[in-house]
């Protein structure tokens, strides 16, 4: 007897194009594994055997071979209908079944992974008329209805691990591929596939080039469902950008520009315990928690940046974390109205150099690899220089908050979760636990909402950039859900030699026109004692948090309450350093640290659960991270404040808007003070749509 094989079935409706998926797979597959191949439609008995071949191949195929017996087994002869000859089919490293049942619920049992192959209904009745001719045409409709009582009273589809859209151009069997590798199920079979995954060669070219960033996303990706922009635009804006050597201008000196194209693109949706992978028109959805599923794909150096190439991202996957992603690290489960996670991988990117004035392009090496690199250096020849003013129009002092305005009638008229009435009482509420000594500092936010018919999120997102540049600033496509940030705060860094960095910002204040008046607010948040605790109790708390995976000793403060000043606010910023323990894990790493201190409060696990008795609703995007994990172990994460979520449901529906504010609730804040905050928080995106805070 043999080893039991890995068993893979394809499943589908006839004409999905089943059998040369199959084929195909099979013969990938050869490179490297042994393989057998078993095509149910040898077994049905008969044009109404549907129902009767799946048990036949169940008991004398399928049975046999999850034991690592051979199956002998009795063939349909289709021409004389009737029994044909006997056959055997010997059990090999990897077995793949196809065929309308493949994947039924008697049969499921004995299977590692499940493959529905799908096509439209028109598509599918010519395919398979193509492929058997005139023998088929007759019982088409027989064969149909028993398609539609199997899957009435079996849903197979949503039994599967993976889903194919064959559209027979060729590309299902190394899409299909592509997402197996990620199942836990199959880790062991296809550690060749695996292995190739990681063994990537990076191909780059460097240009002396200075493009709009503006201009050359939307000549690159403007026409992708999805692609992401870390842009910043802090720097990009022009001279009025920091100066070389300090802190913001190291946040400042790259902006990222990708899409899911091309062989190797990827896109990765998490919600609630399952992440579905999508390459091509092949998806898997993976059963667990998002981090684990993260260091099965990042943190082990698969690449190395080009030489002379200062960035330290080197390909990989770009995107958000969601708030929401807190059940794995100690919060509750709240389900959210987004995904917890929107990643894509991209195999191909333009990495924007502020501080050089040069571009680099890099591509994994694939067959379309110099085609695209052709086409991205022809977009930055041709795209116009970057420049233009970073002036910014600042409010008087007077009218910096306006209470009520007339907003025009395009503009986005937003409300509450919260009242200020009922903000006030939620801070009441947050002061009596630190009384009682559940918490010491609770990071207490609400969410602001609003319906638009249509709203452009792109030409929204270049408004809010021209607005309040930020060093973190952040475009992001997922099909219909759109992500507009202009961060200034960074959550984490993880550089690819092991260097850490949290950057976490509390205390703000607004920015006034008047030169003496805003001399006066920054220097009110650098005596502030307030601000200053919240601050170092943050502080604190990313201490331990990135002190769980650092070398000992290595934890340092190398900033403490320093402040920097951006176009609508000045904030107070402190740095904490660290060193990441050779060979720990870094997506755990990551994990540690979420969701970020600076938007939960101390101490973070028993702060969150208070945090959601109050905030009565997810965050979602809001408060969670906006970045890249690269292909070289390194990470860079921004906290996600300052952003504009945009949901477009097609089909007519409105498009839901929603922005997320807060601030840090100590046992001496004042309410009214903690409610200005806010509202001076949202003010740069509410501006820049035109509209007024809700009242």
């Amino acid at each position: 007897m043999t080893p039991a094989p890995v068993i893979i079935a394809i499943d589908g409706r006839s004409g999905a194009g089943k059998t040369t998926l199959a084929i195909e797979l099979a013969a990938t597959l050869r490179n490297h594994h042994k393989v057998s191949l078993f095509h149910v439609e040898d077994i049905y008995p008969g044009w109404d055997g549907l129902s009767a071949g799946i048990e036949r191949y169940v008991t004398t195929v399928l049975a046999p071979l999850s034991r690592g017996e051979a199956a002998t087994w009795v063939s349909w002869d289709w021409k004389n209908h009737n029994d044909g000859d006997p056959r055997v089919t010997l059990p090999a490293e990897i077995v793949i079944v196809e065929g309308v049942g493949a994947a039924a619920a008697a049969a499921r049992p004995h299977l590692d992974a499940v493959i529905w192959a799908d096509s439209p209904d028109g598509e599918r009745r010519t395919r398979a008329l193509e492929r058997d001719g005139d023998t088929y045409e007759p019982f088409w409709d027989q064969w149909a209805s028993q398609e539609v009582e199997l899957l009435a009273a079996d849903d197979i589809p949503q039994h599967a691990h993976v889903r194919v859209l064959n559209r027979a151009d060729g590309t299902a069997p190394a899409d299909a591929l592509q997402v197996l590798t990620y199942l836990p199920e199959l880790t062991t079979a296809l550690v060749p596939e695996l292995s190739s995954r990681r063994g990537l060669r990076l191909l780059s070219e460097r240009l002396d080039a200075s493009p709009d960033p503006a201009a050359l996303f939307q000549a690159l990706y403007g026409s992708s469902s999805n692609a992401v922009w870390l842009d910043s635009s802090l720097r990009s804006a022009g001279s009025a950008g920091p100066g070389r050597g300090t802190p913001a201008a190291e946040r400042s000196r790259f902006s990222i520009l990708a899409d899911d194209g091309g062989t190797f693109g990827q896109s990765v949706l998490h919600s609630s315990g399952v992440t579905r992978v999508t390459a091509g028109c092949a998806t898997a959805n993976v059963s667990g928690p998002f981090f684990r599923w993260l260091e099965t794909v990042w943190g082990r150096k698969a690449v190395r940046g080009p030489e002379g190439y200062p960035c330290d991202f080197a390909l990989g996957w770009l995107g958000y974390l969601g708030y929401e992603l807190k059940r794995e690290t100690g919060g509750q489960d709240i389900p959210s109205d987004t995904p917890d996670v929107a990643l894509i991988f991209a195999g191909r990117a333009v990495v924007l150099d502020h501080t050089d004035n040069t571009v680099w392009l890099l591509a994994l090496d694939a067959p379309d690899a110099t085609d695209w690199l052709g086409r991205a250096r022809a977009a930055v020849t041709a795209a116009p220089k970057a420049g233009g003013s970073t002036r910014v129009e600042l409010p008087a002092a007077h009218d910096a908050m306006p209470a009520t305005a007339t907003p025009d009638a395009a503009a986005p008229a937003f409300a509450g979760r919260d009242s200020e009435a009922s903000y006030k009482r939620k801070i009441a509420e947050a002061q009596h636990q630190i009384a009682e000594g559940n918490s010491y500092e609770v990071c207490l936010t609400t969410t602001l909402e609003a319906e638009v018919g249509a709203l452009d999120p792109w030409a929204a997102y270049l408004a809010l950039r021209r607005r309040n540049p930020a060093p973190f600033a952040s475009y992001l496509r997922f099909g219909g859900l759109t992500v507009a940030s202009t961060s200034p705060e960074r959550f984490l860094r993880i550089a690819s030699d092991g260097g850490m960095r949290a950057e976490p910002i509390k205390g703000t204040r607004r920015r006034a026109a008047d030169p003496d008046t805003d001399a006066a607010l920054r220097q009110d948040l650098a005596t502030s004692l307030k601000d200053r605790a919240e601050n170092i109790m943050i502080v604190d708390l990313l201490r331990n948090d990135l002190s769980h995976f650092a070398e000992p000793g290595s934890v340092t403060v190398s900033r403490l309450c320093e402040i920097e000043s951006y176009a609508t606010v000045h904030q107070l910023v402190s740095t904490i350093d660290a060193i990441l323990l050779p060979g720990a894990p870094r997506a755990e790493a990551v994990a540690a640290c979420f969701p970020a201190g600076s938007m939960t409060g101390a101490p973070k696990i028993s702060t969150m659960a208070i945090l959601d008795r109050l905030e009565e609703g997810p965050r979602g995007v809001y408060s969670g991270a906006i970045g890249y994990f690269s292909l070289n172990g390194a990470t860079d994460l921004a906290v996600a404040i300052r952003t504009l979520v945009v949901q477009d449901g097609g089909d007519g529906e409105k498009v839901k808007l929603t922005l997320g504010v807060g601030g840090a609730i100590t046992a001496d804040s004042v309410a009214q003070d903690e409610y200005e905050e806010i509202r001076t928080k949202a003010y740069g995106v509410l501006s820049t749509l035109g509209s007024p805070f809700p009242d």
